[in-house]
């Protein structure tokens, strides 16, 4: 051996050694010898015992094997060295504080330190409270599984109050009767667990039919149910036994398996025989469909009460050959004892049984039936067994610290030298001992959330809800390694496992196969994800484009008339849609699963904002227009000065909406993940595989109420928006110049909308679909949003250059334009000044005009004949009182003087001399007759 060397009697290493020639393994240092220390000669040329290694092994300190106030358990018997495993356990009235268990590792040291046992007299004052499970373990009966059930899970109880990190301020105790597998002494028990103190904090029954019973019953007091041996596929009922868990899967687990073994074998009849019992009933009714779906004909179908000897003796009469039988372990030995006298066995027939019987079933002694136990072997020979995997296969160590093969030393040690044979339960002893261990993590993990309601486990009793939710989430997501394997609940509270394929051939059962029952999460398509995540990316960066395009050209007044504001919340909203498609795509395969939830909030938050954004910018736009232009017409010009303020309050009502009852939804009802469970799967080509498909969902307790409110609201609001945009489209209005594109815009969304969202419903269960469909229509609303209203905008001033023109304008005055009002004000500014020009050089051609009328008056006045003079001085007035009508006719040449009358102009420009300055003088030439009435036009 390494670190060793042979110590040879009297003749070196090179000699040839004789017949009983004896060699003896010594170690260097203070390694010690571990099996066989002597090998002799034998006359065939090899060596005693020459399977067995021999090996020199460092020795770990004794000092680890003893305890004081406790126990120590020594595997494998011997010297502490490399391998050895020390289990402790304290004495009645003793704590013991550190790890239960530890190895000796190859340096010759232990892995962990000596832990102590500290008396609990001490602790007594501080009255650490007890949580009390009510378990029923059927001792007798047709399985009396609590024979090595019940010394396992107190075996499990005894390691979890051991410990100090799982419910440390607690201590678990089991109080329990024998239910022999009758539902009617169960009910007696049940009764007396419920309606004695103290208060049971959980029921573990065993066997199926009592644990229907309980499970049915337990609902009405608000009690969990933890089975570690009830194999019903009615227990699979969520609506009948919300409460239920087990740790024994379903038995229509093994029906996939009896079909493809069916198959291989290429069978195309088959018989059957079952216990008229709910757990076989059901189990049948699924066979019977499986076969039925795979071609295979059940062309008889037997079943019995007690007595089995009518039902095997139609089997033979109707010459049944493939026979899968479905009772409990005392009545096959009835069943076979019939099968002995029917002569209903040997190569011509095959039989397929239940595995979970004891190895030795068949030669126990039952006063029931009068058959040897040669007769029964005969009659079993060559039977095919399926049952689950019960006993990890694999050297793990899991929650409980022990490897599957250390548990059952342990548990022989529990049953005081019981043949294993002939102790009904043994094989479900695993199960019962992780159920313990299942129990006692999901209470540990309900402590701190109770604790921050200001609740206790202590605190339960059968009319509190609160805690019995709390302990049914915790279950519902264990997740551990335990004896029997990997330990997780579906969402119908059972286990999976792998099944084992055996046959017995002769004294023993041989493996044909271990179908591995495996979870498969269905996952999206990464494809798929890619490609619409590059189509989701270019869109972003389309409403990027569009987004800094709008700002940048916000002062051209033709951006200016669409709300340049509510084009960038559109814009924004776009993206924020396209950003919700990322989230919507992510799943089991990216993130781990305790991160599920956090994506759902993502895509639920993003989705919706988006949504107010985008769409509630383009409604409100819509909304204002059919407000301002579809009103009577005495109205209009009172409601044509449109605000900006207002048009963004809309949106921000819109958006206050969706906030509050998003916010509403997260905290009174949260999105969790839930696991859809499909039929099981058999791959192509492969008997050793059998594939149960799983989907993860967001959903919460409300789903349909919270999506029921969300769609009717958005729903009528993508109808009135279609409603608006419709009566809105033959308007024209510059204060909203691109109303009409927003309302193709919203055409498009309601409709993709109101076809995706119940298409979307539907297909929940079809991942690749569903994300298809919901993720594109997404994609090609933004786009269509994006085109409809930002293109035109972006040709229009790329073809007419229209920004060029209103910047260089703007540079001029002096001023930018915000609005459109301004502008128009600037504008009739520059018209008035024109207008004063003109009104001032009409006033001076007028005074020109009458200086000359003046003076031609004059001259008349110096020509007329001396009478008429002395009529004047009889008469006098003044020269231009009253003038003579012809006397006021205009020189030739000159216009009508009642032409440039001051009375005739517009009122708005009398006195007008007053108000302004004119800023310049026109020549005559520009007060043509013809041009004076356009300018006053």
């Amino acid at each position: 051996p390494r670190d060793g060397g042979i110590r040879y009697r009297g003749l070196t290493q090179e000699q040839i050694l004789p017949v009983d020639y004896e060699i003896e393994y010594i170690c260097r240092g203070n390694r010690v010898i571990v099996g066989p220390k002597v090998r002799k000669c034998l006359p065939n040329g090899t060596w005693t015992d020459i399977t067995q290694h021999s090996r020199c092994l460092l020795l770990c300190p004794r000092v680890w094997t003893s305890l004081e106030n406790g126990r120590v358990a020594l595997k494998p018997p011997g010297p502490p060295v490399e391998g050895t495993v020390l289990h402790y356990s304290c004495h009645a009235g003793f704590m013991l504080e550190g790890r239960n268990i530890t190895h000796c590792t190859k340096l010759g040291k232990w892995d962990s330190p000596k832990p102590v046992c500290l008396c609990k007299c001490g602790m007594e004052s501080q009255s650490f409270p007890k949580l009390y499970i009510g378990a029923l373990f059927p001792m007798s009966g047709g399985w009396p599984g609590g024979q090595a059930c019940l010394p396992s899970a107190q075996m499990a109880l005894d390691l979890v109050n051991n410990r100090t990190d799982i419910l440390p301020d607690y201590e678990l105790e089991l109080i329990y009767y024998d239910s022999m597998c009758d539902p009617g002494e169960s009910t007696k028990l049940l009764y007396d667990l419920l309606y004695t103190e103290p208060i049971k904090t959980v029921l573990m029954p065993g066997c199926s039919s009592v644990s229907t019973l309980v499970a049915e019953a337990a609902r009405m007091w608000n009690l969990i149910v933890l089975s570690y041996g009830s194999s019903s596929p009615a227990l699979s009922n969520r609506n009948r036994f919300p409460t239920f868990f087990r740790t024994h899967p379903s038995a229509t687990l093994h029906n996939p398996t009896r079909v493809r073994l069916f198959q291989k074998w290429k069978w195309t009849k088959i018989a059957t025989i079952q216990q008229t019992t709910e757990v076989f009933t059901s189990t049948l009714d699924d066979l019977e469909q499986r076969v039925k779906e795979a071609g295979i004909e059940i062309s008889v179908r037997q079943s019995f009460l007690t007595d089995p000897a009518v039902a095997v003796k139609n089997l033979k009469r109707q010459d049944a050959r493939i026979i899968v039988g479905l009772f409990y372990e005392t009545e096959a030995r009835k069943v076979f004892c019939e099968v002995f006298k029917e002569k209903l066995y040997g190569k011509k027939y095959v039989w397929f049984l239940i595995g979970w019987y004891a190895d030795n079933w068949f030669k126990i002694k039952d006063p029931s039936i009068n058959c040897t136990i040669e007769n029964m072997t005969e009659a079993v020979e060559g039977h095919v067994t399926t049952e689950i995997v019960m006993l990890n296969p694999e050297t793990v160590r899991g929650a409980s610290n022990l490897t599957s093969q250390e548990f059952l030393g342990a548990l022989m040690n529990r049953l005081g030298g019981k043949n294993p044979e002939e102790t009904g339960g043994f094989q479900e002893a695993p199960l019962a001992y992780d159920a313990v261990w299942a129990l006692a993590l999901a209470l540990n993990k309900t402590v701190a959330p109770l604790k921050a309601k200001g609740r206790r486990l202590e605190d339960f009793n059968y009319n509190n809800h609160d805690i019995t939710a709390e302990i049914y989430r915790a279950l519902n997501t264990s997740s551990f390694e335990g004896v029997s394997g990997h330990v997780v609940f579906d969402a119908q509270g059972s286990r999976m496992a792998m099944t084992l394929i055996e046959q017995l051939q002769g004294k023993s059962s041989i493996t044909i196969s271990t179908i591995f029952q495996t979870f498969l999460f269905r996952y999206l398509s990464q494809k798929l994800f890619a490609a619409v995540s590059v189509f989701a990316g270019l869109g972003i960066l389309l409403g990027i484009v569009c987004l800094t395009f709008n700002i940048y050209n916000s002062n051209v007044r033709y951006i200016q008339n669409s709300q340049p504001y509510l084009n960038n919340m559109t814009a924004v909203g776009c993206m924020m849609a396209l950003a919700a498609v990322f989230p919507l795509g992510i799943d089991g395969h990216h993130i781990h699963r305790s991160q599920f939830p956090v994506v759902c909030q993502f895509r639920l938050w993003l989705l919706g904002l988006g949504f107010s954004l985008a769409y509630g910018s383009m409604f409100t736009k819509i909304w204002w227009v059919h407000n301002l232009f579809t009103k009577k017409e005495e109205k209009k010009e009172k409601r044509k000065h449109l605000e900006p303020w207002k048009l963004y309050a809309t949106v921000g009502v819109l958006l206050a909406i969706d906030v509050l009852s998003l916010m509403i939804w997260q905290i009174v009802d949260p999105l969790h993940i839930t696991v859809e469970k499909f039929t099981r799967e058999a791959p192509k080509g492969d008997l050793d595989v059998l594939i149960q498909p799983l989907l993860e969902h967001c959903t919460s307790e409300k789903m349909n109420t919270w999506l029921g409110v969300v769609y009717g609201y958005k729903g009528l609001l993508l109808l009135l928006g279609i409603f608006l945009a419709y009566e809105t489209k033959s308007v024209s209005t510059e204060k909203i110049n691109d109303h009409r594109a927003v309302g193709m815009a919203i055409y498009n969304v309601a409709v993709l909308c109101m076809i995706t969202a119940p298409v979307t419903m539907i297909l929940t269960s079809q991942q690749d679909a569903s994300f298809a469909f919901a993720a594109l229509a997404i994609v090609f609303s933004v786009y269509i949003t994006l085109v409809v209203l930002f293109v035109p905008k972006m040709r229009r001033l790329i073809t007419r250059g229209e920004w060029q023109s209103e910047q260089q304008d703007t540079l001029k005055t002096g001023s930018s334009t915000n609005n459109n009002d301004e502008e128009k004000s600037r504008q009739l500014e520059r018209e008035n000044r024109e207008l004063q020009k003109i009104i001032q050089e009409k006033e001076q051609r007028v005074s020109e005009l009458r200086n000359q009328l003046v003076e031609r008056q004059a001259l008349r006045n110096r020509r007329r004949p001396s009478s008429g003079t002395n009529q004047n001085h009889s008469n006098p007035s003044p020269p231009s009182s009253q003038p003579d009508p012809k006397s006021l006719l205009p020189p030739p040449g000159y216009p009508n003087p009642a032409s440039d009358n001051h009375s005739s102009l517009p009122p708005s420009f009398s006195n007008s001399s007053n108000l302004y300055q004119a800023d310049s003088k026109i020549s005559r030439n520009h007060c043509h007759n013809s041009q004076i009435p356009l300018l006053y036009k």
